[in-house]
């Protein structure tokens, strides 16, 4: 290992500080309490000595286990038959011996022992305690900790809290642990040696690959049998691993490991949250593209309608023409004058006027008919738009739960959002003045918006017919009316060619209307029926793009975050290498 400068030693725990405010900030962003308290605890422990933090069950022989470790001629932790640690003991080098009460739950004690100019001691409470808060302290100096030392009891290493607590640590912090048999001298070496075995075992299946374990006896230590008492191979360990100059880079490689932990438990959430971003974008995407199929398909019925209603309309129409071409011959007008004068026949004016009244009935009786039966495939399609719409909103896929880790609060947010989204379109689908229409409405005064009883989306087939029985009446009475100011007063016998080029203009004029006036109003009212369903996702769409935002913030973050750590970490693999 290079010799290394006190000063390259503190331009290391510089860049880690700095390092430490940047998660600082971007755990205050993400809004994640705890994160953000490991972090602010994480830069105040940043030059403090190498942390070894002492975890077991009560009477574990966890304050002996530090007194003999410290080789004091005094106890430095409380001992004593039943369990009275009922605070967090930090043991830190001070020149002189004194305490510090920082609070109920935390006391400092300063002591001229060497190996502390090197290492700090933090003695928890039990695992096993339940007493008001010390789990929560406790855990908190977990993630400043550089070696975990777990402390059983060496006649039983099994107890489930010690192991529980193991769980956490190894799962959400990835700490160095060793453990430590305590008490040996209350158990034969036989059962000594199957329970070290055994401590082994457990630790191999919970990933750890090849465990630490060592058998200690603070009793026989402190009674000068150190031949004996295991100290010795415990001491030799922390000095090969941890002492002799490591202990600075060994704890800065530890901060760097909980930074990246941090980062880790960041990311992996981030990670979660772009698979339901993505799936929220997906499923709206889902739902215009429903929308667009369905607005389509509607129009589709429309062009079959208007076809069907031009069709109508000719056969309507044609025969009337050819009627009137026939009628408008000179001998059958003379015939026709002469014979009104006797009172044997219509008068050419009286002839004309039931012609186009005949044509007037027949249209709207037959063209009623033809648009009734259309305007209920349309309707069916306008309510299947608003139905499939709603069957989607209640099958949304959720990924990102409520109870997330770290961003239970954004889950909480999307699923009022949704909430409220599906309670609005509801709203909407059972109110019938969100489908009627004024623009279409404007040519038939016959209809207004609470014409339904029964309100919502299964109004629209009233209101369509409603409305499309009004534009048929005033598409047949604008021909009509057309039409018959073509004859009057004029000479009709000598202007035939004339009037039956002018009357086939308004008849093809009347064909023209439908297609502007049902079927373009038609296709308009079906997209605005639309645009009004994509309106309730005004929220949703504002926080899905609120949603994007943040995600590539968060990710660029976090992806400058770890180009500073490989650099730092670079540095710290240089000084040992």
């Amino acid at each position: 290992m290079k010799s290394i400068t006190p000063q390259r030693i503190q331009d290391i725990k510089d860049s880690v500080t700095a390092l430490t405010m940047d998660f600082i900030r971007l755990t205050d962003s993400i809004g994640h309490e705890e994160l953000h308290q490991t972090a602010s605890d994480l830069k105040l422990h940043v030059n403090d000595p190498f942390l070894f933090v002492i975890v077991g069950e009560v009477k574990a022989g966890k304050s002996s286990f530090i007194n003999a470790l410290l080789e004091t001629e005094k106890d430095i932790c409380k001992v004593a038959p039943s369990p009275m640690t009922d605070t967090i003991q930090q043991i830190m080098y001070g020149s002189q011996e004194s305490e510090v009460i920082v609070n109920n739950y935390l006391k400092k004690i300063y002591q001229p022992v060497e190996i502390l100019k090197e290492i700090c001691i933090v003695d928890t409470p039990g695992t096993n305690t339940i007493i008001e808060h010390h789990q929560e302290i406790t855990e908190r100096f977990v993630p400043a900790a550089d070696l975990i030392v777990f402390v059983f009891e060496a006649k039983n290493p099994y107890r489930e809290s010690s192991w529980s607590f193991f769980d956490y640590i190894n799962a959400e912090w990835w700490k160095k642990v060793i453990f430590v048999l305590q008490q040996k001298d209350l158990i034969d070496d036989g059962d000594l040696a199957i329970n070290k075995k055994g401590v082994e075992d457990q630790a191999k299946k919970k990933g750890i690959q090849d465990p630490n374990v060592f058998c200690v006896s603070a009793k026989m230590e402190q009674s000068d049998d150190k031949t004996n008492s295991g100290y010795p191979v415990l001491r030799k360990y922390i000095s090969d691993e941890i002492l002799q100059g490591r202990a600075p880079i060994l704890k800065q490689q530890n901060n760097l490991n909980t930074l990246l932990n941090i980062r880790s438990k960041i990311g992996n959430g981030i990670e979660i949250r772009r698979e339901q971003y993505e799936a929220d974008v997906s499923f709206r995407d889902d739902i215009k593209e429903t929308l667009t199929d369905q607005e389509l398909k509607s129009a589709k019925q429309v062009d079959f309608l208007v076809e069907n209603l031009i069709a109508e309309y000719d056969n309507v129409t044609r025969p009337r023409l050819e009627e009137i071409k026939d009628g408008l011959g000179f001998l059958n007008m003379v015939g026709r004058s002469i014979g009104s004068t006797f009172g044997s026949k219509a008068s050419p004016k009286d002839w004309l006027h039931k012609v186009l009244e005949d044509m007037e009935r027949d249209l709207n009786t037959r063209l009623k008919s033809k648009l009734n039966d259309g305007v209920i495939d349309i309707a069916d399609s306008i309510q299947q738009m608003g139905k499939m719409v709603d069957l989607k909103l209640r099958n949304s896929k959720t990924i990102l739960k409520n109870d997330h880790e770290i961003f239970s609060n954004i889950a909480e947010r999307r699923a009022n959002v949704l909430k409220e989204l599906q309670q609005s379109f509801s709203n909407f689908l059972s109110d019938s003045n969100n489908f009627y229409d004024k623009e279409l409405a404007k040519s038939s005064e016959s209809i207004s918006p609470n014409l339904a009883a029964a309100g919502g989306i299964a109004t629209v087939g009233v209101i369509l017919a409603t409305i499309t029985n009004g534009m048929v009446f005033d598409i047949t009475g604008g021909v009509l009316t057309a039409a018959g100011l073509l004859f009057a007063g004029a000479s009709i016998g000598f202007k035939k060619r004339k009037i039956i080029r002018e009357f086939t203009a308004e008849i093809d004029r009347g064909r023209d209307q439908f297609n502007t006036q049902v079927s373009e109003s038609l296709k308009q009212y079906i997209t605005r029926i639309k645009d009004k369903i994509n309106d309730n996702f005004t929220k949703f769409d504002n926080h899905l793009s609120k949603e994007g935002q943040d995600i590539e913030r968060f990710e660029n973050e976090l992806e400058g975050l770890k180009v500073k750590i490989e650099k730092v970490d670079a540095e710290l693999v240089d000084l040992t290498s």
